[in-house]
């Protein structure tokens, strides 16, 4: 079981976390980690914008009542596949690159005001910008093309899981949300402009 920490305290840790983090460059490019499962199961994990956006949607499920949770997981894989097969039929589109850098932005935006956003559009934007990772990561694959996409949905489910069960934590107080959407916004403003 996690501890009882001071909301100060862990809105310390998450803009300490979202800096760190920031300062490294986001490796969502192709020839990374050799090809097929493998590279599908790193590319989540070795893209800050891809690593981050899985993290916030697993957060915003953490900002739902329990029966709607497992909404926001999997509308962004349904849409994550979709997309990744538009990637995969089209190719890598560099001006995406923006379009997933920005995400980040909006889906913090969402933790800030989860309060106060229905669960269709915050959905509806979820899907949309699972889309845009989607075929990022379509347009990128390599190898066996059915392994990779199995790695990548893998991976993300597991950063949807990691962010959910973080959310329920942190979440506890509203200072936790604010910390996690302010980190995560302005990690996503240093790539933008990176």
């Amino acid at each position: 079981m996690f501890e009882r920490t001071s909301p100060a305290r862990t809105a310390a840790l998450a803009v300490a976390l979202a800096a760190g983090l920031a300062a490294t460059p986001a490796l969502a490019h192709p020839g990374h980690l050799g090809d097929g499962l493998v590279a599908g199961l790193a590319h989540p994990f070795l893209g800050l914008d891809h690593l981050l956006a899985m993290l916030a949607v697993g957060l915003w499920a953490a900002t739902r009542k329990a029966a709607q949770a497992w909404q926001a997981p999997a509308v962004f894989l349904a849409c994550l596949a979709l997309g990744g097969v538009l990637g995969l039929a089209t190719g890598a589109i560099g001006a995406l690159e923006g379009v997933v850098a920005g995400s980040l932005i909006v889906l913090a935006g969402l933790l800030v005001a989860a309060p106060f956003v229905g669960n269709r559009t915050g959905l509806a934007l979820i899907g949309l910008f699972a889309l845009a990772h989607g075929h990022a990561h379509g347009g990128e694959a390599s190898g066996l093309v059915p392994a990779y996409f199995a790695g990548f949905l893998a991976a993300s489910a597991a950063l949807h899981l990691i962010g959910w069960k973080v959310g329920c934590h942190l979440f506890a107080s509203p200072v936790g949300r604010w910390a996690a959407g302010l980190g995560i916004g302005g990690a996503g403003l240093a790539l933008a402009f990176s």
